[in-house]
């Protein structure tokens, strides 16, 4: 019978069915960080319990860490308590721990790909919502609370219903400066933030078979945004070359093995969905966010939606609420959005090639005045190649301030954070009320090439113009 991925890998992974109905499943890589693990640790030491398969765990620190200094002890107690933990516990039950020290650290969504730990028709969690990221080399990778990190810590397995799967096809060709970011934010745009509940989203079509696997991470990171558990894209060439000779990707004569099994995980060209979605490239253009919910998109030609045109009373209530907090009039081109703040990084955008692509925008040219514009890269790795590069030198002389790695502004657990009602043109993931650190900050979600071009003419502005 023909299955999709994410039915082969479920099937693959499952231990047996509980008395509620739901699957306990296997799980085969566990990424834990500062924030979610130390309550996950004390329950387990509390039940007397230790961890079950402590080499199949790997940790780093990124949410709560400081971008602009990492010498420790840190500035915020809070901060220097939970690394402090981190490494208690790791050292404890003998985790693999990317430190600040080994030039390995980052978000973790960053690091599990840059080791070869991500790897095709596995399972994957870790207590961050973004793990669905990890979907761009055909794995299932789920985002979990604390009890499940216990669970999974514990016993290697956990809980779950199994989900839907749609198919979300994107033919055709993008046109020039029109970046992975534009591909999910239109996806989400029309299907809607609550449109994937209950739904792994498995993306194809000519656009995923052409993207790069930095694109497809992209992507599926915000499956999230989109309501979708978890999004993946079935593994090929580009996967494999891209695992082909990290750290943990297998080696010698096991790397063929490994390929043919990768393979075999990838959905049947006759496989049944149980819902498809057709979108067409030539019809996305630059799209960014208006609103306060990563549905509230627009193209970059476009204007700021009219409640008054709303097609139900729902719509038209989130439309008013939105424009309320963002303080922006209904029908006011996107172009003519002033911006305070530039931010650039996140598990969503903060990868070598995000970084080299806004680059070649942003030299030669100034960061406008009165505009903080800020360049994180996502991990110690990725800095690196930006230093060697010259890329992060584009961006110190052009005005940016270049940090060190960390999920930074992006939820703002650290001192990256809006003041007042800054308005940030932002490379991250989420443009809730509050989400970059201030109550009354306003984030307006784009691709790094867009938050370059707004950084250097203070509003909102066409990639394609430059």
């Amino acid at each position: 019978m023909a299955k999709t991925l994410y039915k082969k890998t479920w099937d693959a992974h499952t231990v047996g069915t509980i008395g509620d109905g739901r699957t306990q499943l296997f799980i085969g890589s566990h990424l834990i960080h500062e924030v979610t693990s130390p309550q996950a640790f004390g329950m387990i030491r509390d039940l007397g319990l230790g961890v079950k398969f402590p080499d199949r765990t790997f940790a780093t620190v990124d949410h709560i860490v400081p971008t602009d200094n990492q010498l420790q002890p840190f500035e915020d107690p809070l901060a220097e308590a939970m690394i402090n933990e981190l490494k208690r516990n790791v050292e404890e039950y003998g985790i693999k721990y990317f430190s600040l020290g080994t030039g390995q650290q980052g978000i973790v969504h960053m690091v599990g790909p840059e080791q070869g730990i991500t790897q095709p028709g596995t399972t994957i969690v870790c207590g961050d919502s973004h793990t669905a990221t990890h979907g761009a080399f055909g794995a299932i990778a789920f985002g979990i609370g604390t009890t499940q990190v216990r669970d999974v810590l514990a016993t290697q397995t956990m809980a779950m219903d199994e989900l839907k799967v749609r198919r979300v096809n994107v033919n055709g060709d993008l046109k020039p400066g029109v970046y992975a970011k534009d591909v999910i934010l239109h996806i989400i745009r029309h299907l809607g933030a609550k449109g994937g509940i209950g739904f792994a989203y498995e993306y194809g079509g000519d656009v995923f078979d052409r993207m790069t696997m930095e694109e497809r991470m992209t992507v599926c990171n915000m499956s999230i945004e989109g309501g979708a558990r978890c999004g993946y894209v079935n593994p090929d060439k580009t996967t494999f070359d891209y695992l082909e000779g990290k750290p943990y990707a297998p080696k010698g004569a096991e790397w063929g093995e490994a390929v043919k099994r990768w393979e075999s995980f990838a959905s049947d060209g006759d496989c049944e969905y149980d819902d498809v979605v057709d979108f067409a490239a030539g019809d996305i253009e630059p799209t960014v966010t208006w609103g306060i919910s990563p549905d509230h998109g627009v193209g970059i030609s476009e204007m700021i939606p009219d409640p008054e045109k709303a097609e139900s009373p729902e719509e038209r209530a989130s439309i008013q609420e939105a424009l309320e907090y963002m303080r922006l009039p209904a029908g006011m081109p996107v172009t003519e959005i002033p911006i305070d703040v530039a931010f650039l990084g996140s598990c969503t955008n903060g990868r070598l090639s995000d970084f080299r692509e806004a680059a070649g925008i942003l030299k030669g040219r100034k960061v406008a005045d009165g505009v903080k514009a800020i360049a994180v890269p996502g991990s110690q790795i990725t800095a690196h190649q930006c230093e060697q590069e010259g890329i992060a030198d584009v961006f110190r002389e052009a005005g940016f301030e270049w940090r060190s790695a960390g999920c930074s502004m992006c939820l703002a657990m650290n001192s990256d954070k809006l003041v007042g009602d800054q308005i940030c043109a932002s490379s991250s993931n989420r443009n809730y009320k509050g989400r970059q650190g201030s109550p009354s900050g306003r984030t307006i979600l784009m691709s790094p090439a867009m938050v370059v071009a707004a950084a250097v003419t203070g509003k909102v502005a066409d990639v394609r113009t430059f």
